[in-house]
């Protein structure tokens, strides 16, 4: 049997179980562990271990692993800097796609997401998806109002027809007065509440290629987005909720 501490945490609403490495958790131990019924509950597991420089891991609540997570990315720094794994208030963190920059101070958290591209656009069931790559994958879809949208059924047919080898999120978006309202269906979970990888796509999309800030609403609360030469940062909460311990048979 395994015993796991861990820290519960969630970033708009996005939540994660998160674990102090280097050691890892299996992928059947993260399912287990994520599952809301029979587990803590979480979209899934960070594995944080200090450095230097720190370093994130990250796995969805399916046990894929995940090659960015934005808000995650925001608990993973509140939770070195507070362990006094990293003094400073600015710092990288060792990423699956590379080292990022992360600023953590009284108020919200921020962190470098990197690089962002829009490879185009796919028509699927007739309507129209921005491809965009901010780390890990997205389809973007401009709508009137995200909340009509039957994302349960859209979401895993576009992630499978978008064009990506390992499938993709996806994000249904209205654009108006400089914000984007946004819902977000992610692989390897479903439906959540906020990802911070598509609130980057969703603003590269509304942006449309220019640089500038922009807030990002999700159905977790409002984030921002800032985007200077095809780089992008992204600015929100990381909250803790609560700590314990967890046994895997």
């Amino acid at each position: 049997m395994s015993r796991y501490e861990f820290t519960k945490m969630q970033g708009l609403g996005n939540d994660f179980i998160v674990l102090e490495g280097p050691d890892k958790p299996d992928a059947s131990e993260v399912v287990r562990m994520c599952d809301r019924r029979f587990g803590v509950g979480a979209d899934g597991v960070l594995v944080v271990s200090p450095g230097p420089p720190v370093v994130m891991d990250y796995w969805n609540a399916d046990g894929s692993p995940a090659e960015m997570c934005g808000n995650g990315l925001r608990c993973v720094a509140r939770y070195a800097h507070d362990r006094g794994w990293a003094e400073a208030a600015e710092f990288e963190v060792d990423t699956p796609i590379g080292l990022r920059k992360v600023r953590v101070g009284d108020g919200p958290i921020h962190v470098e997401i990197g690089p962002v591209l829009i490879e185009g656009q796919e028509t699927i069931g007739n309507e129209v998806y921005h491809l965009v790559d901010t780390g890990n994958p997205h389809a973007v879809r401009v709508v009137d109002d995200p909340d009509q949208i039957d994302l349960a059924t859209v979401g895993p047919q576009v992630a499978r027809e978008a064009g990506f080898d390992a499938g993709c999120n996806v994000e249904v978006i209205s654009i108006a007065d400089e914000r984007v309202t946004m819902r977000v269906w992610e692989r390897g979970i479903g439906e959540t509440l906020a990802c911070g990888t598509g609130m980057v796509a969703a603003a590269a999309v509304a942006l449309d290629g220019r640089d500038g800030r922009i807030e990002v609403v999700t159905r977790g609360g409002v984030g921002e987005v800032d985007v200077e030469g095809k780089n992008a940062w992204l600015t929100g909460p990381a909250e803790y909720v609560f700590e314990g311990v967890v046994d895997q048979a």
